[in-house]
């Protein structure tokens, strides 16, 4: 199992990076939340990673923070939560605001992230509550000066990767409308997207 990669960073196009290891190229998935955290395509990258193997395909998924996986792969142990929707979650909300969430019982707010119905939300809390570790939960950087912005448009681009995530073309676009997308880079304009429905 790949359970880290060290190498430089090709490519970045949310939910979907592409790092290069010794001349393999890796697709890997990561939460927006990694996105953030990411340098300029063309440097060196570490992440801490998480690989599921199906019948049908392998999935690597990468982290930059140990948090960030372990968070994960506690999502992905809970019945009818699969990797797919765990990266929504964590694409959605920081690990704080998460942590929050399950401590405070906050149904509420985890039922605005897609894929995300009260059942799943009660769920999470009943079996995440004391397994949660909030001591190992720091705070999330801010979005970091240096990110460069992608080729194409980074209003589509946003609105892609908010689909990626498993919001509806239509609340994607309208939730990218929703922000003062000017000047704004592609991992802008999703954060702010993200946390305009998070609040709402």
């Amino acid at each position: 199992m790949i359970g880290r990669l060290q190498g430089i960073l090709l490519s970045k196009q949310p939910p979907q990076l592409l790092v290069d290891v010794q001349g393999v190229g890796y697709e890997v998935e990561a939460p927006m939340s990694t996105f953030y955290q990411l340098p300029a395509t063309g440097e060196k990258i570490v992440l801490h990673a998480h690989m599921v193997v199906r019948e049908d395909a392998q999935l690597l998924f990468g982290f930059y923070t140990e948090t960030e996986r372990h968070m994960f792969r506690s999502l992905i142990r809970i019945n009818g939560v699969g990797p797919k929707l765990a990266l929504t979650i964590l694409s959605g909300v920081t690990a704080e605001e998460f942590t929050r969430c399950i401590m405070e019982s906050d149904a509420k707010a985890l039922t605005s992230l897609p894929g995300v119905g009260k059942k799943t939300a009660e769920r999470l809390i009943v079996e995440l509550r004391d397994k949660i570790d909030t001591d190992a939960v720091s705070p999330s950087p801010s979005m970091p000066a240096g990110v460069t912005a992608t080729p194409t448009s980074p209003v589509s681009d946003a609105v892609s990767a908010l689909v990626s995530l498993g919001y509806k073309a239509q609340e994607a676009s309208r939730m990218v409308r929703n922000v003062d997308s000017k000047d704004m880079q592609t991992e802008d304009i999703i954060k702010a997207a993200l946390q305009g429905m998070v609040a709402s």
